[in-house]
């Protein structure tokens, strides 16, 4: 009797652990449990050099959003980026999308800049301005050659 309420004890704090490990996994990686809530809109550019799924989005610096996907718009020629906009933000059909870096040689993230339309983007709307990304090396090269 002595060694099963042992065994019983410490299944129990074994359980316990595995539940707390598994808790702060899905907390520490921002993982979701059914997809989060939002809705997708679309962007083309012509260079998405360096951004990766999973990038943030934000206004004015504030995370609105994630990148979900990237991929060639094969009749364009051009990146397709699927980004993840939280349901309660609502974005006009003039703002501008434009990949950044976050510092000198940080992470590329999405930043969009508001517009002043009234018409409100839906889901699976697409952004019609777009910036790319600044190609530092042929900006270095063009200056070094003087190809300016």
């Amino acid at each position: 009797m002595k060694q099963s309420t042992v065994e019983i004890t410490v299944g129990f704090f074994v359980l316990i652990g595995i539940m707390c490990i598994a808790y702060l996994t899905i907390q520490l990686g921002e993982m979701k449990w059914i997809g989060g809530e939002g809705y997708p809109i679309f962007a083309r550019f012509t260079s998405v050099s360096g951004l990766n799924t999973g990038a943030r989005v934000e206004i004015a610096g504030v995370k609105i959003g994630v990148v979900e996907d990237i991929s060639l718009d094969k009749e364009r020629k051009l990146a397709l980026i699927k980004m993840k906009i939280q349901k309660d933000i609502k974005l006009s059909d003039d703002v501008i999308a434009s990949v950044k870096t976050s510092g000198l040689i940080g992470d590329k993230f999405v930043m969009i800049s508001p517009g002043g339309s009234d018409q409100i983007l839906k889901s699976g709307d697409m952004i019609t301005e777009t910036e790319s990304v600044v190609d530092i090396e042929s900006l270095i090269s063009k200056y070094v050659f003087g190809h300016i």
